[in-house]
């Protein structure tokens, strides 16, 4: 997939706000720092476009960012970070909530989960929820290349279970270094246009 150009199209914090073109849209949530503006980046073929940022929590507002003139990635929130208050999560949710029920044009959900680590009950609260929506997700399990290769069986094996993964479900494992998981992430957004 060859991205000629991106822009952030729209900052939003409330329905009216969001772009009216009906393209198609990818979702993209994750717990607060498990690489979300760098799987953005990495996905865009951008160093620094999505802005990452050494305080986890910073993005407060759904922004838009057409790629190609052709589909929106939408950057949400990140949660579970325990500084951000439950007032400001609480209404995170509901942003985020509010972005779900009223899309019909969002084609898949890119669920982010840290690789190196068993899913966060965050994590496995979020699979569900867009679960219930009957949503398409796709977990991409990032930070790849920091898990040793003999303990990356038991790492597939431990996110398959805590997420109750079934077998259509296979998770892309992904890296920013490597750029492992990219085509598939390209392969899977050509497949829904």
């Amino acid at each position: 997939m060859q991205i000629n150009n991106v822009t952030l199209a729209s900052i939003a914090v409330r329905t009216s706000q969001y772009p009216t073109d009906n393209l198609p849209e990818f979702l993209i949530v994750g717990r607060s720092n498990v690489g979300k503006s760098s799987f953005i980046n990495t996905i865009i073929n951008r160093k620094n476009f999505a802005h990452t940022s050494s305080k986890p929590g910073k993005t407060q507002t759904l922004n838009f960012y057409q790629i190609n003139n052709d589909f929106y990635f939408v950057d949400v929130p990140g949660y579970g970070y325990a500084s951000v208050s439950k007032e400001r999560q609480k209404k995170f949710g509901t942003m985020i909530e509010g972005y779900i029920k009223s899309r019909e044009n969002l084609k898949c959900v890119f669920l982010l989960i840290d690789y190196r680590h068993k899913p966060t009950e965050d994590d496995v609260l979020m699979y569900d929820f867009l679960k219930y929506y009957n949503l398409k997700i796709k977990v991409i399990a990032t930070k790849y290349d920091k898990v040793k290769k003999s303990l990356r069986d038991k790492q597939n094996k431990l996110i398959k279970d805590t997420l109750k993964l079934n077998e259509e479900e296979e998770f892309i494992t992904f890296s920013t270094i490597s750029k492992k998981g990219r085509d598939e992430v390209y392969d899977l957004i050509k497949s829904m246009l």
